[in-house]
């Protein structure tokens, strides 16, 4: 992982957390729309655990909550 990047998986975690209360979603309900572990989500959303993803992942979870891809990625200064 690119110590570069570590902010930006930061913001994807934030926004994959927000977009998923946003559904009302837990961690676990979340984990099982994308067959993964639960811990595996909370890593994601952890805001002092830099989990790199995948972009099949990132759309997976894009279209388990419902969401274009780039609204995980649009970062705002």
């Amino acid at each position: 992982m690119n110590a570069k990047f570590i902010n930006n998986y930061i913001q994807i975690g934030l926004k994959v957390s927000y977009y998923r209360k946003l559904k009302t979603y837990t961690q676990e309900q979340l984990a099982e729309k994308l067959n993964c572990s639960v811990s595996f989500i909370g890593q994601i959303e952890a805001p002092n655990i830099y989990k790199a993803i995948s972009l099949d992942t990132l759309f997976k979870i894009a279209d388990a909550l419902e969401i274009p891809p780039y609204k995980l990625l649009y970062f705002e200064n």
